[in-house]
């Protein structure tokens, strides 16, 4: 079975691997069931590696109050680094941090003249090969100290970026904002053409926006920051003054139906393509509801530890991983799972799975789908015998009716 739909033919190969290492992870598929918890980070099964053990980075992942000189290092014991990344991703600009590998290809530091910002938020995305030409990737967050007076919100979507037309415009606060009214009245959301955008608070530390429906495709939308001198908290004030925006590029939905092992994906309201897949195992089903894609990577690694567990899977190159929750859930490539898996079973530990190969295909279905997919897209997940995701739980406040929706902010 492959894709199908209007246009688009056959894309995926059979495996290249022997039928035993088939058998052998077949169970194994996925990242997190509904009662995980946690990120991702990549040895292969019945290793005994820890997570930090292929690819060092330093500061570890979120740690906060790093000071502006660092340190920042990215190491690895054998093989080499293939690439680093090191950026502001809150930034307006997305400034990257200059660095460079050294000459034995294990190790990545900054110039000497580079310096962090001060409250700023940095990711660190490294790609390393083995004496094997086998590939693993790592992908951390860091946030630099902030005065004890000051907060500060990070948000996303990036700036000047294309999104799908599920984007939340999310800030998280570096510090509990008691006076929510005031921070609230400090952010305005707009949109052209205009539609009553609406904020959430979901605790004191997360402030979501969204509008009534789904954007329209061609929307440009604007975020302005006036937060500077607005007390947030008793003698805590904001100190961001910025104007940022996005584009919003099409409206894609897929709808995967777990018990029939398919996803419907649909581009601006038409079908572009049905494509088989595996969901979360009856043990480890996978969330109900409708979740934006907040993450892209071509590799990752997806370690059962991180997400409650165990050793039940360690994977370092997991391909086409797209992060639909923040509690794990991901849509990705599988090149361990029987072919005969996709659209017949479902096997993963939470995840949606697509038929991939080792090392990524384009030509797959996971391959398929990764490019033709944006930060923002929905994926709505039914008939799966689990709850319905939380609305705080990654991007998922579309899953909240308007009326509860706009009973969470603090103008109303």
């Amino acid at each position: 079975m492959g894709i199908v739909g209007p246009g688009v033919k056959r894309v995926w190969k059979r495996a290249r691997y022997a039928l035993a290492v088939a058998g052998l992870m077949a169970g194994l598929a996925g990242c997190t069931g509904a009662d995980g918890g946690g990120g991702i980070d990549i040895s292969l099964p019945g290793k005994a590696r820890a997570p930090g053990d292929v690819i060092r980075i330093s500061p570890e992942d979120g740690s906060r109050g790093v000071p502006a000189e660092g340190p920042v290092e990215v190491r690895v014991d054998s093989g080499r680094l293939e690439r680093v990344t090191v950026v502001q991703v809150e930034d307006a600009q997305r400034t990257r941090v200059a660095g460079e590998i050294s000459a034995d290809g294990l190790r990545w530091r900054p110039r000497a003249d580079a310096r962090l910002a001060l409250a700023a938020k940095y990711s660190v995305d490294a790609v390393a090969l083995d004496a094997h030409g086998r590939r693993s990737a790592r992908h951390t967050t860091f946030t630099t100290v902030v005065p004890e007076s000051r907060f500060i919100g990070y948000f996303k979507p990036e700036n000047r970026s294309t999104v799908g037309a599920g984007m939340i415009v999310s800030f998280s606060f570096n510090r509990p904002i008691e006076n929510r009214d005031d921070v609230e009245r400090a952010i305005r959301v707009t949109s052209d053409p205009p539609v009553e955008v609406v904020g959430h608070w979901f605790g004191k530390e997360r402030l979501d926006f969204r509008p009534a429906a789904y954007w329209q495709p061609g929307t440009e939308v604007t975020v302005e920051l006036a937060l500077r001198d607005v007390e947030g908290a008793p003698g805590v004030y904001g100190i961001q003054r910025k104007k940022v925006g996005f584009t919003v590029g099409r409206s894609q939905v897929s709808v995967v139906d777990a018990a029939a092992h398919t996803m419907e994906v649909r581009r601006n309201g038409e079908v572009l393509a049905t494509v088989p897949i595996t969901a979360g195992a009856p043990k480890t089903t996978t969330y109900n509801g409708k979740m934006v894609v907040t993450e892209l990577y071509d590799v990752t690694r997806m370690d059962g530890r991180t997400v409650g567990f165990g050793g039940e899977y360690d994977i370092k190159d997991v391909p086409h991983a797209m992060r639909l929750t923040e509690s794990g859930t991901f849509l990705h490539g599988n090149y361990w799972a029987s072919p005969d898996t996709f659209g017949s079973a479902n096997v993963s530990h939470g995840c949606v799975g697509l038929r991939d190969e080792k090392g990524g295909s384009a030509d797959s279905p996971a391959g398929w789908f990764f490019e033709r997919t944006l930060i923002g897209d929905v994926v709505e997940v039914v008939n799966s015998r689990d709850r319905k995701v939380a609305p705080d739980n990654g991007l998922g406040g579309w899953n909240m009716d308007w009326i509860r929706w706009k009973a969470g902010s603090a103008l109303r």
